[in-house]
């Protein structure tokens, strides 16, 4: 089951366009961005530890990004 909430995920799928969404969708994409997230964080989190730091940054998310 996903962390994420799923009203704000279902405000996501209705501000892409989507007029109605099933719940099975909303989970659906609230695991998928939870499963991109977790790849970020883990980026990020060697991007902090690489530079000496234990606080990751905006900036080291930012680069996990790209």
């Amino acid at each position: 089951m996903a962390e994420l909430p799923i009203a704000p995920v279902k405000r996501i799928l209705k501000n892409s366009g989507a007029e109605r969404i099933s719940d099975a969708a909303a989970v659906a994409l609230a695991d998928a961005l939870e499963e991109y997230a977790d790849e970020v964080a883990l980026q990020a989190n060697k991007l902090a530890k690489h530079a000496g730091r234990k606080t990751i940054t905006a900036d080291d998310v930012k680069l996990a990004l790209q």
